[in-house]
Formats: structure tokens, C-alpha cells, sequence
């Protein structure tokens, strides 16, 4: 199934009108299912489904491992991934029991968010990822500049997870959040490690954007807009990096400076 989709519509300009094709942003209800049993529906972007899945379960810690996935399958023409792998089973009924609407667009669930992040079950970040505030504005003007259903439809959000100038892995999507597990899932089918990678996005720095950052241990997360407070107090306590108003040679350092370096 084609992302993108044309239709004709009428355009004005000036005291002007006339039919043009315009190229829109394709929205699907994208079903998860793990050993036979729906885990999750979401509203997505159909490209790069298979990536989503493997974020999105692994960001909930029901993978725990790319290792523990045996078998991935796209079907029903992109409408369907079907996995089998192993499973935590508790954080899968936790997810049914307990999980909220994230605040993205593009809604789904997730486990991981409390108002208290003293209650957010993760571990602390421990790494010495450290990166040039330089590079920072080098690489967010060129992630800016890669990004092709944007600048086709102008309506889906981007994310890049970055580990050096060779090596990184862009993901857009309707929904914010869905960006980031399709940027970590390209990037552990890859054979890479996203705790030794950095994250870039389009997005505000909401809570659920955080906690997708926390939950893989990435270190340092990095946007062009600006945080919210709950996004701001989960990233002290999880000891993330979190940097805002990345534009041109200024930037916001929020948490954990130690890791940007002039």
C-alpha cells in the first residue's frame, strides 16, 4: 500500500482559483498481533509497519530483545504485523489493564506514563554519549532536509536516530511517537544499539516522546520545539539529555548538560 495518495482539489491564490493535484498523507488502522493475539490497534502510517511493531512492543518492554523475535510477517496488504516471539507476559496484560492515550497525534496506548515519574518503571540512563553542540545544528538541518512524504504532504511528523555521519535511520509517521519506534525498530533490524544513538525529532517534547526515549535508554533527545513539564521532570529523573529550540547555533539544554559539548 502506496503512503501517499492524490486527489484533485481546488486551489486558490490571489484572486485566482484553479484544480490542482494535491498529494496527501495515507492513514491506516495498523493491527499488532504477537502468538496469535491482537496486542495492539493504532492509527499509522503504512511504511515502515514491520520497524513500528518492533519499537513499539520493545519501548513497552513486552520484547524485552530482538533476539526474542522468531518471526515478523507484513499482511492483509500492510494492514497486519504478525510476530512470534518471546514475550513478557505481565506487561502485555498491563498494557490491556492500565494503558492510557498518549497525547500524539494519531493515538494509541501505552503503560509507561505516570504523572509521578518516580512510578515509571525504567532504569536510570547510564551512558557517556556525548555530542558537539555543532554537530547538533549540523544534523538538524540536514535531518530536516531528508524527509519526503513531508515535503511531499506537509502533514507527518519525522524522527532520526543518529550514531554517526554514515550510519542513522529516519522514520515519518501521522502520529509523533510512532516516529521514534519506527526510527529504533529500522535501527536494532539493523543490528544497531539505540542506547548509543541519539534521537532527533520534529515534534513537541511531550511526555509520551520522553518516555519512548527513556524506556530505550537512548541518551540524549533532541527537537526544534519545546518541552512540557511532565516531558522535562521525566528526563532528570531518568538522567536523559534533553535539548529544545535546536535552530541554527542556539539551542535549549534542559537536563543533563554534560552530554552536549561546546
Amino acid at each position: 500500500m502506496d503512503a501517499i495518495y492524490n486527489f484533485e482539489i481546488t486551489k486558490i491564490k490571489g484572486n485566482k482559483k484553479f484544480r490542482y493535484e494535491d498529494t496527501l498523507i495515507r492513514e491506516i488502522r495498523l493491527d499488532i498481533y504477537v502468538n496469535n493475539n491482537k496486542i495492539i490497534s493504532m492509527m499509522a502510517t503504512p511504511i515502515d509497519q514491520k520497524a513500528l511493531a518492533v519499537g513499539y512492543l520493545i519501548s513497552e518492554g513486552i520484547i524485552e530483545n530482538i533476539i526474542d523475535i522468531e518471526n515478523i510477517e507484513l499482511k492483509e496488504n500492510g494492514l497486519i504485523v504478525d510476530i512470534k516471539a518471546k514475550i513478557n507476559k505481565e506487561k502485555a496484560k498491563r498494557l490491556n489493564e492500565e494503558g492510557i492515550i498518549v497525547s500524539g497525534c494519531g493515538k494509541s496506548i501505552s503503560a509507561n506514563i505516570d504523572i509521578d515519574p518516580t512510578k515509571i518503571d525504567a532504569t536510570k540512563i547510564e551512558s557517556n554519549v556525548k555530542i558537539k553542540a555543532s554537530d547538533i545544528s549540523k544534523q538538524m538541518d540536514e535531518f530536516y532536509k531528508s524527509c519526503p512524504l513531508y515535503e511531499k504532504t506537509g502533514c507527518v511528523h519525522t524522527a532520526r536516530i543518529y550514531f554517526d555521519e554514515n550510519n542513522y535511520f529516519d522514520a515519518e509517521d501521522i502520529a509523533q511517537h510512532s516516529t521514534i519506534d519506527k526510527a529504533v525498530g529500522k535501527a536494532l533490524l539493523n543490528g544497531f544499539d539505540p542506547q548509543n544513538g541519539i534521537i532527533m525529532v520534529s515534534g513537541r517534547l511531550s511526555s509520551e516522546m520522553v518516555v519512548k526515549a527513556v524506556m530505550h535508554k537512548i541518551p540524549i533527545l533532541i527537537s526544534r520545539t519545546a518541552t512540557t513539564c511532565l516531558g522535562l521532570k521525566i528526563a532528570d529523573t531518568f538522567n536523559l539529555t534533553l535539548v529544545g529550540f535546536a535552530r541554527g547555533d542556539k539551542m535549549n539544554v534542559y537536563t543533563h548538560d554534560f552530554r552536549i559539548v561546546i
